[in-house]
């Protein structure tokens, strides 16, 4: 049964934070609101999380997942960037946007794409995320929770309890959430492409 933990949006209650970051160190899979719904989340290192994300959504060996950074220090140590990639990536973040780049050797050669070896990284403009990771020290994996035949990510708590109270270990609560995917934009060619658009306006990388 999934533990309900309630953190403010705003000001994220330490004691919670650190509840539910004890939980992912115990190898917990949690499911947390970000600035384009909710999506699942564990650490790193969790290959059994890896795979629980990709039961509860059905995704196969192809999908790649997104590293959730703190910040952009975090998610230089990440990916490789030049100098104009640098600002037009800085210019953006926080916020809703995914960017595929490619990986450094800090990132789990299972996690990159097996070709193109680059990996898709996001900062979101959440306060609740960034204590999250803050307080755990490091990168969260992460897939946007998207229920098999659904459209949409989940927005709300509640909901999200309900449905999936005996797959996942924490549901952190924290009002509502819009219901928006971030705009993807990969730079693995060496310059930016969008590929997908969402919440994030895209005209700096047209």
């Amino acid at each position: 049964m999934a533990r309900v933990v309630d953190i403010h949006p705003i000001d994220p209650q330490p004691r919670a934070v650190h509840q539910v970051v004890d939980a992912l160190r115990d190898g917990a899979l949690i499911a947390y609101p970000t600035d384009s719904g909710y999506a699942l989340g564990c650490q790193v290192g969790q290959h059994d999380g890896t795979e629980r994300i990709r039961q509860i959504r059905r995704l196969d060996a192809r999908h790649h997942f997104t590293l959730v950074c703190s910040s952009f220090a975090q998610l230089g140590q990440l990916v490789r960037l030049d100098n104009a990639e640098f600002r037009a990536i800085k210019a953006a973040t926080p916020g809703p946007y995914t960017f595929v780049l490619p990986a450094t050797a800090e990132v789990p050669r299972r996690l990159a794409h097996p070709k193109k070896k680059t990996v898709g990284v996001r900062i979101p403009d959440s306060r609740v995320v960034r204590a999250l990771l803050d307080e755990l020290g490091e990168p969260l994996l992460s897939s946007t929770l998207i229920l098999p035949d659904h459209d949409e990510p989940m927005t709300q708590g509640w909901e999200v309890a309900d449905a999936l109270d005996h797959v996942v270990d924490v549901v952190v609560e924290s009002g509502d959430v819009v219901a928006a995917p971030t705009t993807v934009v990969d730079f693995s060619a060496g310059y930016p492409e969008v590929v997908r658009v969402g919440a994030g306006d895209p005209s700096p990388f047209e």
